[in-house]
């Protein structure tokens, strides 16, 4: 059999984490992607940057027909590329993955299904809705809805529907849920059926409502219910208030600003998402090379005569570990030289090459290092290389200077400001002015400086004030306070696990009572 070209990918109903590792496997793999517009783009943040990328969904630029759809996976496939077909919660569920693969079965063009979670699955589950469960019925109905992309109620025998004991499953927007509902009522579904409604199923802005099936068909009537949901009917409603588990975590419903660089907030993010939190990415610094990476390579070649080396930061340890292997040297070279981590987070930066840190100070910060080195150790005459970013403060070389040794800094990365205006950045300004943000983070000065920078000084200052801040320590926070920017939440440990501790402590402090948001 000829070695396939296209894989219908199942992406899932929301939640980017939900997609397969077969999924995953495909999609980090393929020469060209193709999506429908209700893709999380996260998932497309996994594609090869080399990869083309094709928006198909009513949204897009120039959006497609289906049977124009079938034609262009046929076509980049005969080109000899390896193509994705992302598509929103399962190919074969009331989708059009079954038309696009008889296409290409029809053309002889060899395919791959790979399985997704439909919405009418997931969303419920989520919403702590078990589609299914002893004495609630035998039967679960899937109907379709809006996946048809058509206001228009399906056609199906309500007369008989109505009647059958179970659950009843769709998706579908204002109009067809009127439909809908009011048809299983009109044949005699009784009026007091549980039923709920579950809109942005599996995404941190999850809306669910619970009420009587009566209830439900009066809300959906109304003029503004424009919103897709996923509609469910039958008595596995009432296991709801027992099983609720996404909605009720701690950060739930809060929308909370991620300022780090892209490529290192990831950590942040998994953790503020595991609580329930919405994490909105708006980078405002980035990482990049030295202008001259001169004095860094020949601090990379002399590396074994310093007695010390003394980390402050992950991005340091990165950026000079990879300039040391790009060398003719490796970590060998560090045999022999005192390693010091500003922190957990620097020292498991070290741990991922196989290096044991010698000194982790008490208090993550630079102050600290100098009193605990010298507390244990006499650096008179000690050289001691300091490789870091262009923005570190003159403190900690001043201080070993001090002490006696003799510190050799060198510049092993930039901090860059990025364009808060730039493609793909969600517009912060309005975020903050429309007052749908909670909390923002800081994790270093430069971020804060760049978001005021970003907004401009005035602006920031007033917007700011109007969400909790929090900073990653008291040196984030000193910068926030220079530029009229007071911070409202602050770890006891300059660590992201601290902060987000310190983030739950607030939250649950400021609305002890009550649902999440």
């Amino acid at each position: 059999m000829t070695e396939a070209r296209i894989y219908l990918i199942g992406a899932g109903p929301g939640d980017p984490s939900l997609l397969t590792l077969k999924g995953h496997r495909y999609l980090t793999t393929a020469d060209v992607v193709v999506y429908d517009h209700l893709v999380h783009q996260r998932l497309l943040r996994m594609v090869r940057p080399d990869a083309e990328t094709i928006d198909v969904g009513p949204a897009a630029p120039q959006p497609l027909e289906q049977d124009a759809i079938c034609l262009l996976l046929a076509e980049k496939a005969r080109e000899g590329k390896t193509v994705a077909r992302l598509k929103w919660g399962d190919p074969f569920v009331f989708d059009s993955g079954g038309k696009e693969a008889l296409f290409l079965h029809e053309q002889r063009v060899p395919f791959v299904v790979v399985p997704g979670i439909p919405s009418g699955i997931g969303s419920p589950t989520f919403a702590g809705i078990p589609v299914t469960y002893p004495d609630a019925g035998d039967t679960l109905t899937l109907v379709r809805g809006h996946e048809g992309e058509t206001d228009a109620p399906p056609k199906v025998a309500w007369n008989h529907l109505a009647h059958v004991s179970g659950t009843i499953v769709t998706y579908g927007a204002g109009p067809q849920l009127a439909a809908m509902t009011n048809a299983l009522l009109r044949h005699g579904r009784p009026d007091s059926e549980p039923a709920a409604l579950i809109y942005r199923g599996t995404l941190p802005t999850q809306h669910t409502i619970q009420g009587s099936l009566a209830e439900i068909a009066e809300l959906v009537s109304g003029p503004d219910q424009r919103e897709a949901a996923v509609l469910v009917v039958g008595r596995v409603i009432g296991l709801r208030q027992h099983l609720r588990w996404f909605d009720s975590r701690p950060l739930f419903g809060r929308h909370v600003v991620v300022t780090r660089p892209r490529a290192q907030a990831s950590d942040l993010v998994d953790r503020l998402e595991q609580l329930g939190a919405n994490a909105v990415e708006v980078p405002t610094i980035q990482i990049v090379a030295p202008e001259n990476l001169a004095p860094l390579d020949e601090a990379c070649a002399r590396v074994h005569t310093f007695d010390w080396a003394v980390f402050t930061s992950a991005n340091a340890v990165s950026s000079f570990m990879r300039r040391l292997m790009a060398g003719p040297r490796d970590v060998r070279a560090l045999h022999g030289v005192r390693l010091c981590a500003v922190g957990p987070a620097t020292a498991d930066a070290l741990s991922q090459y196989g290096l044991k840190v010698d000194l982790v100070p008490e208090q993550y910060r630079s102050e600290a290092i100098v009193r605990v080195m010298c507390r244990d150790h006499d650096l008179t005459g000690h050289s001691v290389l300091l490789p870091r970013g262009d923005l570190a403060r003159d403190l900690l070389p001043t201080a070993l200077r001090q002490a006696g040794a003799k510190p050799t800094t060198v510049i092993a990365y930039r901090t860059a400001p990025v364009d808060l205006d730039a493609s793909g950045n969600p517009d912060i300004y309005r975020l903050l002015l429309e007052r749908q943000i909670d909390i923002v983070t800081f994790t270093s000065g430069s971020s804060v400086k760049n978001l005021v920078k970003g907004l401009g000084a005035d602006q920031a200052a007033d917007l700011l004030a109007r969400v909790d801040v929090a900073c990653i320590g008291p040196v984030t926070a000193d910068v926030a306070q220079r530029l009229g920017v007071t911070t409202t939440i602050m770890p006891s440990e300059s660590t992201v696990p601290s902060l987000v501790d310190a983030i739950v402590a607030h939250t649950q402090r400021a609305a002890p009572q009550g649902e999440p948001r």
